[in-house]
C-alpha cells in the first residue's frame, strides 16, 4: 500500500502556490490587469507601500510612482515594454501611502492565458533601501497566484517541504536551473549545491537556520542541470500554517554577471591604487635622487680639485681616494633610484639580447660562484630590443645576484629569451605589441604574494640589514618602464622565482647609426664661459673645474642673472643646470639661442628631466661629472663650432 505524503495530503497544488506567495514578505508580489489595475495584494506589498488590500485593489499601480514619473507617462511605458517584450526591469524611487519614498527594484512579467492572450502582469518589487529579508505573503485567488508564480522568470521561486524536497517549481526556476517541473518535483534541493557543500551539509544547515530564525539569506555557487555553475543570491523563508512548519519558500536569483562586474571593478581599483602608489614613490625617489646628485657633485668635484692641488701625501691622499670611492658608490645608488623613477637618461638603441647575454656569461659565472649553474635557452635568431645596453647588462646582473641569494645552497639559473606578440586582450600586464622577453628562472626559496607585490619598491629588501640596498629590482622595473616595456615578476614560496623583462622591438629606423660627435683639435684656445647653477656648492665646483681647464669663467645663480651677464659680456659657452626655479635651464638655453645664436650651450642634469623639445638641441652633461667629462663636453661644442665655421 502506497503511503500518502502528509504535506501533499494537507495542501492542494493550488493551495501550495497560495501558501508560497502569502508566506513571502521580502518582496511585494502582486498582479495587475492589462490596464495596470491592481488585482490582488500581498503582505510584502502592504509592508513596503503601506496600503491594505481593500485600499489598493482596483486602483491603478501608477500611484506608486513619483509625480514626475506619472507626468512623463513612465508607468504606462513600463507596462507597454513588458507587454511587448515579455518583461521589464527597473530601479527607481517609488511612493508609499504616507508619501515617503523608497528605492525599489521592480520586475514586471507579462502573463498570458492558455490561448496566448494577455491577462495581466506579475509585478515583483523589492525595497532596496533597507534590504530587509522577511517573509513575503501574497493574497490573491489560487488561480491568480498560480499564474503569478508561474509567470515570473527572473527569479527561481519554489517551495520545499519540511525535509527539503521540491514541492512547487516556477518558470524562473526552470530557466535558471535548467530542470523541467516533472524532473525536479520530489527531489531534494541539495542537488543545486556544489559537491563540496553537499558533503559539508550546507543545504541542511541552511534549512535549520531558516527553521530557527524564520529566514536565511546566502550568496554562493549553485549548480545547473548541465553541471555549469552560477553565483546565486538565495533567500529561504520558513512557512508556517497554524504554528506548524509545512515547508520553506525559496527565492533564488542568478547574479553571476553582477558579481563578475564587481570583481572586475575591485581588481581595477587595486591596480589603480598600486599604480598611484608606485607613481608617488617614483616622484619622491626622483626628487631625492636629484638633490642627492647635487650633493655628490659638490663632494666629488671638491675632492677632485683637492687631489689636483695637493701633492701626494701618504697620510692624507689615501683618505681622499677613499672618500672619492664612497661618493662614487653613492652616485651608483642615485643612478638606481633614478632608474626606478624613470628619470635616468638612457642611451636608447637596438640591442642584440642574445649577444649581450653571451658576452656576460663569463662575468656572471665569476660573480655567482661555483655553486650556481647557468643554463641558457635561446632561439636561433631574435629581433633586436630597444633599450640601453649598459643598463640591460646591469639589470641582468642584478637579477642573477638576486637569484643566487635566493639559493643559499646553490642551484640552477635558467636564462632564456623569446620573441612574443601581445594582442589587445591577451595580457593586461603588458600593453599590446611585439616584445623581446628576457627571462631568468631560479630554483630558490621563492616569495609570497605580499613580497612579490612590494619587490620593486625602492629600498624594500628581504636580505637583512647591510646585505642589500633594495634598489636592484626597482632599477630593473625602471629600465623596463622607461624602455616602453614591462617587468613581470612571479614567484611562489618553495618553488622559485621567474623574472621577465619585456622590451619593445627596435624599429628599423632605430638601427641607423648616429654620426660620431665632432671633437675639437688639441690645443683649443681659452673660452669665455658662463656657469649657471642655483646650487652654490655645485656652482663653486663647476667654476673651479672650468678655471682649471684654462677658461675665463663668469657665474650666475639664476637664469635671469645669466641673461644680465650675457647682455654685458662677450660669452662663448654657457654651462647651465637644468632644474632651476623660475627659469629652467631649457628655457634659458632657448632664450640664449634666440638672441645669441653663436653661443654654445651645455645643459647639466642628473636625470632625464628635459622635455623632448629640448633633447638633441643642446649638449647634455650628466651629473655628477668629473673634470674630464666637463672638458670633453666643452671640446665637443667648441669642435662643432669649428666644424661649422
Amino acid at each position: 500500500m502506497q503511503r500518502s505524503d502528509p504535506f501533499e495530503a494537507s495542501v492542494s497544488p493550488d493551495g501550495r502556490y497560495r501558501l508560497l506567495v502569502e508566506s513571502i514578505n521580502d518582496y511585494a508580489i502582486y498582479m495587475l490587469d492589462p490596464q495596470g489595475t491592481v488585482a490582488n495584494w500581498n503582505a510584502g506589498a502592504q509592508r513596503f507601500k503601506g496600503y491594505a488590500a481593500d485600499e489598493i485593489v482596483g486602483q491603478n499601480f501608477s500611484k506608486f510612482y513619483t509625480e514626475d514619473d506619472q507626468r512623463d507617462g513612465i508607468p504606462q511605458r513600463n507596462l507597454a515594454i513588458a507587454a511587448r517584450e515579455g518583461r521589464f526591469e527597473d530601479e527607481g524611487w517609488r511612493i508609499r501611502k504616507d508619501g515617503s519614498r523608497f528605492w525599489a527594484n521592480v520586475v514586471i512579467d507579462r502573463i498570458l492565458d492558455g490561448g496566448g492572450q494577455l491577462v495581466g502582469f506579475a509585478k515583483i518589487t523589492r525595497d532596496l533601501t533597507e534590504r530587509a529579508k522577511q517573509e513575503e505573503a501574497l493574497r490573491a485567488s489560487e488561480r491568480q497566484f498560480r499564474l503569478l508564480v508561474k509567470g515570473v522568470t527572473d527569479y527561481a521561486i519554489y517551495m520545499l517541504d519540511p525535509t527539503g524536497r521540491v514541492a512547487v517549481w516556477n518558470a524562473g526556476a526552470q530557466r535558471i536551473k535548467g530542470y523541467e517541473e516533472s524532473e525536479i518535483i520530489g527531489q531534494h534541493f541539495s542537488r543545486f549545491y556544489t559537491e563540496e557543500e553537499r558533503l559539508a551539509g550546507e543545504a541542511d544547515r541552511n534549512l535549520e537556520v531558516a527553521r530557527e530564525k524564520g529566514s536565511v539569506e546566502r550568496e554562493g555557487w549553485r549548480v545547473r542541470k548541465d553541471g555549469t555553475q552560477f553565483w546565486a543570491h538565495v533567500v529561504i523563508d520558513a512557512i508556517y500554517d497554524g504554528g506548524e512548519l509545512i515547508g520553506f519558500a525559496k527565492v533564488t536569483r542568478d547574479i553571476t554577471e553582477r558579481r563578475e562586474a564587481q570583481l572586475a571593478l575591485d581588481a581595477a581599483r587595486e591596480t589603480l591604487f598600486q599604480a598611484q602608489k608606485m607613481e608617488a614613490v617614483g616622484q619622491l625617489t626622483g626628487g631625492i635622487a636629484h638633490d642627492f646628485n647635487n650633493l655628490l657633485m659638490a663632494i666629488l668635484g671638491s675632492l677632485e680639485i683637492v687631489s689636483k692641488r695637493l701633492p701626494y701625501d701618504a697620510k692624507i691622499s689615501p683618505f681622499i681616494e677613499n672618500a672619492v670611492q664612497g661618493a662614487q658608490r653613492g652616485a651608483a645608488l642615485t643612478q638606481r633610484m633614478l632608474a626606478f623613477a624613470r628619470r635616468q637618461e638612457l642611451e636608447m638603441g637596438p640591442v642584440d639580447v642574445l649577444e649581450t647575454v653571451r658576452g656576460m656569461r663569463e662575468l656572471l659565472e665569476r660573480v655567482l660562484g661555483p655553486s650556481v649553474f647557468i643554463t641558457t635557452r635561446f632561439p636561433l635568431s631574435l629581433p633586436h630590443a630597444l633599450t640601453d645596453k649598459a643598463q640591460l647588462e646591469s639589470a641582468l646582473l642584478n637579477l642573477a645576484v638576486n637569484a643566487r641569494d635566493a639559493m643559499p645552497t646553490g642551484g640552477q639559473i635558467v636564462i632564456s629569451a623569446a620573441h612574443r606578440k601581445i594582442g589587445r586582450a591577451a595580457n593586461n600586464a603588458v600593453k599590446p605589441g611585439s616584445y623581446v622577453v628576457l627571462s631568468l628562472i631560479d630554483q630558490g626559496e621563492g616569495m609570497d604574494e605580499e613580497t612579490v607585490s612590494r619587490a620593486t619598491e625602492p629600498f624594500f629588501t628581504t636580505k637583512g640589514v647591510g646585505k642589500g640596498t633594495g634598489l636592484g629590482l626597482s632599477m630593473v622595473h625602471g629600465l623596463a618602464e622607461q624602455s616602453g616595456g614591462r617587468f613581470v615578476l612571479s614567484s611562489e614560496v618553495g618553488r622559485g622565482t621567474t623574472a621577465e623583462l619585456w622590451l619593445p622591438l627596435a624599429e628599423a629606423e632605430t638601427a641607423t647609426e648616429m654620426p660620431s660627435p665632432v671633437t675639437a683639435e688639441s690645443g683649443m684656445t681659452a673660452k669665455r664661459v658662463l656657469v649657471v647653477d642655483d646650487d652654490a656648492l655645485v656652482l663653486l665646483n663647476t667654476v673651479a673645474m672650468t678655471e682649471e681647464l684654462g677658461h675665463q669663467v663668469f657665474e650666475a645663480m639664476s637664469g635671469r642673472d645669466a641673461l644680465k651677464i650675457l647682455r654685458s659680456q662677450q660669452i662663448d659657452i654657457v654651462i647651465t643646470d637644468y632644474a632651476m626655479p623660475q627659469m629652467t635651464g631649457g628655457a634659458l638655453a632657448t632664450s640664449i639661442t634666440a638672441e645669441w645664436p653663436h653661443i654654445k650651450i651645455i645643459v647639466a642634469t642628473g636625470y632625464a628631466e628635459m622635455p623632448e623639445e629640448y633633447k638633441g638641441r643642446f649638449e647634455r652633461l650628466g651629473k655628477p661629472f668629473w673634470s674630464a667629462d666637463l672638458k670633453a663636453a666643452i671640446e665637443r661644442v667648441a669642435g662643432a663650432d669649428a666644424a661649422a665655421s
